[in-house]
């Protein structure tokens, strides 16, 4: 079996997470990740501005309002809105963060990359734990082999 990455390892290594950007609808990168995370024994907590529930749970409008500590953070949520959740990652003392994106911008922008470098918190940009939690499906195998070689998902 191939080697994780580093930073992918180390971000795994936690055992409760948030995602921010998980929606009331199902089909959203957010939730994906969300169900997966869950899947691989996590204990994860939806975050979502617009709604009190998502995927059959309570939801909480931002990371703030989080009831317990959370030792990473995956962002799935419009890269408008990272920066902010980089800050807050700050404030509450969570010092993993996972920027999701795949082929398009995700929920990566320069100014939450800044902060995360700004704030010393560790940051993996782009990609997916769908790529790297086990069973990984063969479509994300794909996607994981291929933007690796662009440089878009750690090494």
């Amino acid at each position: 079996m191939k080697k994780i990455p580093e930073s992918i390892e180390e971000f795994l290594a936690g055992e409760r997470l948030a995602v921010t950007g998980v929606s009331r609808n199902s089909k959203q990168p957010g939730n994906a990740i969300y169900r997966r995370l869950i899947a691989s024994g996590f204990q994860v907590t939806p975050v979502n501005p617009r709604a009190t529930e998502v995927e059959g749970v309570k939801s909480y409008p931002d990371l703030v309002s989080l009831p317990g500590p959370v030792d990473g953070v995956v962002v799935a949520s419009p890269p408008a809105s990272s920066a902010q959740i980089i800050r807050d990652c700050k404030e509450l003392g969570v010092s993993r963060v996972w920027l999701h994106r795949s082929f398009g911008t995700g929920s990566v922008s320069k100014e939450a990359v800044r902060e995360c470098e700004n704030l010393g918190i560790n940051c993996i940009v782009g990609g997916c734990p769908l790529m790297f939690c086990e069973p990984v499906d063969f479509g994300h195998k794909c996607m994981r082999w291929w933007l690796q070689r662009k440089g878009r998902v750690p090494r």
